[in-house]
């Protein structure tokens, strides 16, 4: 039993990093970690969400929704904060959890994140190769059915979610700088693109259209909170790219707290536009953005809205698949994993190895699996590491008040258990059949780690 809650100690945890067999190249900038933020975030949620949310669930306030799933991911996000100044390493909350709760749960947390990571990178793919495709239309060019759909769908092979994930293996393959200044770059597309969709859509507003403001009451404003928390899922990966960053316990801080502040006003911004152009009960479209411009005359403006899509689905596949190679790259050099996956290429010093079982993974998932059997997969898994990154903070807080703490929450007693009560209260917004398939993860991760981690497991018994 004592093996199952060993911690680690952060001088364990951070002398573990700075071996030479293990030593990641430090190229990121403050600049760059803000904009992996964004790029892993900003995607399939500020394009689809909205518009899903204010006809089926809030109505006009979906702004509240997305404030109040904003809300509970700066709440956790500050957590994140404070262990990332105390130890800047690899692994985000799966190395959280190692330092205070325990090996088990830190299996479990890095075990979630795996699934959770993998799955957004599955998911968006998809989502990417239908933009693609009528992007295409378009232009005339019309991709057969049985190369652009699952098998569930009528088709056999979704071919350009599987090319997509391949730019996206070679980028972040190639190196951790290569895949910060094309994230960075791609990112500033998008927002841009975004930009130009509020300065045609302004001046459109009707305050008609925001009445009634609840027409669902407000256990619809929270349904839909749990609904568009599918938006904010990926901020946490800037974490496991600290042993990455130039200056990680001031530049890693800055580019979480700014970056979740940007996207949280953004997308109220976003959805309080949307539901003053259209009357929320025509919004139950996928295109919702590109749905408003029509609607205002500004057909061609959904040719942007399809461009910032693109980009925007691009760097989500990007920032989410590269985080989940970290985790994998943190769990192995723990020994909770075979070590093959912690190895590091000698040049371009990234973990190849857990890079190219990520992406393959991901790759079937994209190519063979339809987006409404992914998504329900992808946001249990963040929700749980979100819930017990907060609690573990307290507990940080409880049995080691005289660490070092370059960032401390502000009211930590306030914040970490609001993270943590809204994080419960999402989870059991989930659907039924989304907690079977969890569970069946969970008992597979449970078996390798019982046969497998806590044997190898690195970590002293007294830490």
């Amino acid at each position: 039993m004592t093996l199952l809650f060993r911690r680690k100690s952060i001088s364990e945890a951070t002398e573990l990093a700075e071996l030479k067999e293990y030593k990641l190249r430090r190229d990121l900038n403050l600049l760059e970690l803000f904009f992996l933020v964004i790029g892993a975030t900003i995607g399939a949620g500020i394009f689809v969400l909205p518009g899903v949310a204010a006809a089926k669930y809030s109505g006009p306030a979906v702004s509240i929704s997305f404030f109040l799933g904003g809300l509970v991911c700066i709440c956790v996000g500050l957590c994140y904060v404070e262990f990332a100044s105390m130890v800047p390493v690899a692994g985000s909350a799966y190395t959280y959890a190692y330092l205070a709760l325990g090996e088990i749960f830190a299996w479990i947390v890095g075990w979630d994140l795996l699934f959770e990571f993998t799955a957004v990178t599955s998911t968006v793919s998809v989502g990417w190769s239908g933009y693609f495709v009528e992007f295409l239309r378009g232009f005339g060019i019309h991709l057969p059915k049985m190369i652009t759909t699952d098998i569930a769908h009528g088709g056999f092979i979704n071919a350009p979610a599987i090319i997509a994930i391949l730019l996206v293996t070679y980028i972040v393959y190639s190196g951790i700088r290569e895949a910060g200044k094309i994230n960075a770059y791609l990112s500033l597309g998008k927002l841009c693109a975004l930009a130009l969709f509020l300065v045609l859509a302004i001046p459109f507003i009707k305050p008609v259209n925001w009445h009634p403001f609840l027409p669902f009451g407000w256990k619809g404003v929270m349904t839909g909170a749990a609904l568009t928390f599918f938006a904010f899922t990926g901020f946490d990966g800037v974490t496991t790219v600290t042993e990455e960053t130039k200056n990680p316990q001031r530049d890693v801080p800055i580019a979480l707290v700014s970056g979740l502040g940007f996207i949280t006003i953004l997308y109220i911004v976003v959805s309080a536009v949307l539901t003053g152009v259209v009357p929320y009960t025509k919004l139950d479209v996928p295109d919702p953005a590109a749905f408003a411009l029509v609607s205002i005359g500004k057909s061609w403006g959904g040719g942007i809205i399809a461009i910032a899509a693109i980009f925007g689905l691009f760097t989500v596949m990007m920032g989410n698949g590269l985080s989940a190679t970290r985790i994998l790259f943190a769990m192995s050099r723990d020994g909770l994993l075979p070590p093959i996956f912690a190895r590091v290429h000698k040049t371009r010093r990234t973990p190849y190895i857990a890079t190219l079982i990520i992406f393959s993974v991901a790759l079937i998932g994209g190519g063979f699996l339809s987006i409404g059997e992914l998504a329900e997969l992808a946001n249990i898994g963040g929700l749980t590491a979100f819930t017990l990154t907060a609690i573990s903070t307290l507990v940080m807080r409880y049995s080691q008040p005289a660490a070092r703490r370059p960032f401390k929450v502000p009211a930590i007693w306030v914040v970490a258990p609001l993270g943590t009560v809204g994080g419960i209260a999402l989870i059991s917004s989930l659907p039924p059949i989304t907690f079977i398939r969890f569970g069946i993860w969970m008992v597979i991760g449970l078996v390798i780690y019982f046969s497998y981690g806590r044997k190898y497991s690195k970590a002293d018994i007294g830490g």
